[in-house]
């Protein structure tokens, strides 16, 4: 997910920095990146026109979400990146009943929903699309103090080298 694409290298390397990522940049399978206290997933599997996923696409993928989630119980946070991420996750909880309705989790980033009835913890992040990280939307500074939150939220020890010395946005 993200591989090979300016929203991964900035996805990657702050994961990097946040002690998430085995290195700053992923470029293809096999390139050698591992994940630790860390899993990437998409809600929709395939790349729409203008990046721009229809609701019959989130439908059609809803299904892939929906296992890939039971297949990871001790999940304790979950990072939204961006607003259809988010209301794709929340529509997997409203289909499964663990959730009655979408407004109580506004998207809003570095927002941090505590859910109710085991559910892991949800924060919200600006996605890392160019978009954003462009226009200064979404800083590396905002994204590694993101994922530093949820290492923070999951009980997860805190990396020595965060990446927050003064670095440049990428």
């Amino acid at each position: 997910m993200f591989t090979g694409d300016r929203s991964g290298d900035f996805l990657y390397r702050a994961l990097h920095e946040t002690g998430f990522a085995s290195q700053p940049t992923s470029v293809s399978a096999g390139d050698g990146l591992e994940l630790t206290d860390c899993y990437i997933t998409a809600p929709v599997r395939c790349a729409p026109p203008d990046n721009k996923p229809s609701p019959a696409e989130f439908d059609a993928c809803r299904s892939f979400l929906e296992r890939e989630l039971a297949l990871l119980p001790g999940v304790q946070v979950v990072v939204a990146l961006g607003n259809l991420a988010l209301r794709a996750y929340l529509e997997v909880l409203k289909q499964a009943g663990r959730i009655e309705k979408f407004s109580p989790y506004p998207f809003s980033h570095g927002c941090v929903h505590h859910m109710d009835a085991g559910l892991p913890a949800l924060l919200c992040c600006y996605h890392p699309s160019q978009q954003n990280t462009q226009t200064g939307r979404l800083t590396a500074d905002m994204m590694r103090q993101t994922l530093l939150s949820a290492r923070s939220l999951a009980g997860l020890e805190t990396p020595k080298d965060t990446g927050t010395e003064d670095r440049p946005t990428i």
